[in-house]
Parts: structure tokens; C-alpha cells; sequence
């Protein structure tokens, strides 16, 4: 039996509007991208299952605490319905505490293939970072790169960077991940 298929997906810049070098904690301040409700309906009509994996250097930081983080998450969750996040992970180190949890690592997404029977060969990973195509191939996944928020930035700065595909937003991602897995889907 094969396992699951799934997308993970990093949250802020790609999910959610970002303001590079800015930490969310407000959870009034959640604005999901134009795109985000048409790429999550049409990655679920090709039965991908999703989860959101972050790094919230902002905790260990000291910005804000754990809770609100929650909150944010807790309005995400509503704003993406119908769409279902299956679960939300999240580092909440800095970066200069050398953490085993933090992106690129492949920890918290080790867990989740673990806990769901999730199915490398089958699942992608979407984000606008370095950090997010780096753990995608950690785990065995394609990895998608958006060029928003820090997407374009991070392909300048990083010319050796290789996602499987670079796209201009969550929902021309959505669609390369349904032609690519070969998904039946309503266009």
C-alpha cells in the first residue's frame, strides 16, 4: 500500500503575506495570499493532504511567546477553510541556538512522514526560502520555490539553489505539483 501523499508548506512569504525581517505575531495581521484558497482546493481535488512547517525564530528570539503563535495559527486555520491543514509544526529557536528542529533540518518533518505514513516519493514541499527547498530534499521530496516575499531574493543569493520548480505563487505552484504527480484533477 502506498502512503500518504502530502504537501507541506512553509507559512509565512508563502502561505501568508510577509514583510521580509518582520515576525508575526498578531493574529488580526494574517492575510493569505490571493492565490492560497484556489492552490489549496485544487491540490485537494488531486488528494494531497497538507501540513505547514515553520521556523519561528521570533520565540527563541524573545519577540513573542508560543501562545500567540497558536493564535496565529489558530486564524490561519479559519481563513484557509475549507481547506484542511492536517497539522502545524514549528522551530521555535533562533537561529544561533543550533537547534536539531530548524530548517533545513529535517526533524519536525521526519515526525510528520513518521506519524501519517506520509510517502516521500509522492510529496512536495512549497516555500520561498533557501531553507525550505534544502529541507524538502532532506526529506525526499520535490521541492517548489515561490518567488514571494523572499523567493526572488533567495535565487539571486543563492545561484546553486535547485527546487524542482521555481513559481510566481502558491497557486502556479499548486499546478505544477498537479501536472508533475500526474493527479487527476478539475482545471
Amino acid at each position: 500500500m502506498k502512503g500518504l501523499k502530502a504537501v507541506f508548506l512553509d507559512r509565512d512569504g508563502t502561505i501568508i503575506h510577509e514583510k521580509p525581517g518582520t515576525y508575526l505575531s498578531d493574529p488580526a495581521r494574517v492575510k493569505p495570499y490571493q492565490s492560497a484558497a484556489a492552490a489549496f482546493k485544487l491540490l485537494q481535488q488531486c488528494g494531497f493532504k497538507f501540513f505547514i512547517v515553520s521556523n519561528q525564530s521570533g520565540i527563541g528570539r524573545g519577540y513573542f511567546t508560543e501562545k500567540e503563535v497558536n493564535a496565529v495559527h489558530a486564524r490561519l486555520l479559519k481563513l484557509l477553510k475549507p481547506a484542511v491543514i492536517e497539522e502545524i509544526v514549528f522551530c521555535p529557536h533562533a537561529p544561533e541556538q543550533n537547534c536539531t528542529c530548524r530548517k533545513p533540518q529535517p526533524k519536525l518533518g521526519l515526525k510528520l512522514i513518521k506519524k501519517y505514513r506520509i510517502d516521500p516519493s509522492r510529496s512536495y514541499m512549497i516555500g520561498d526560502k533557501k531553507a525550505d527547498v534544502e529541507f524538502g530534499h532532506a526529506l525526499g521530496f520535490k521541492s517548489v520555490l515561490v518567488t514571494t516575499a523572499n523567493g526572488k531574493n533567495h535565487l539571486k543569493k543563492y545561484p546553486d539553489l535547485k527546487p524542482e520548480k521555481v513559481a510566481s505563487n502558491l497557486l502556479n505552484a499548486a499546478r505544477f505539483i498537479a501536472k508533475d504527480s500526474g493527479a487527476a484533477y478539475e482545471a
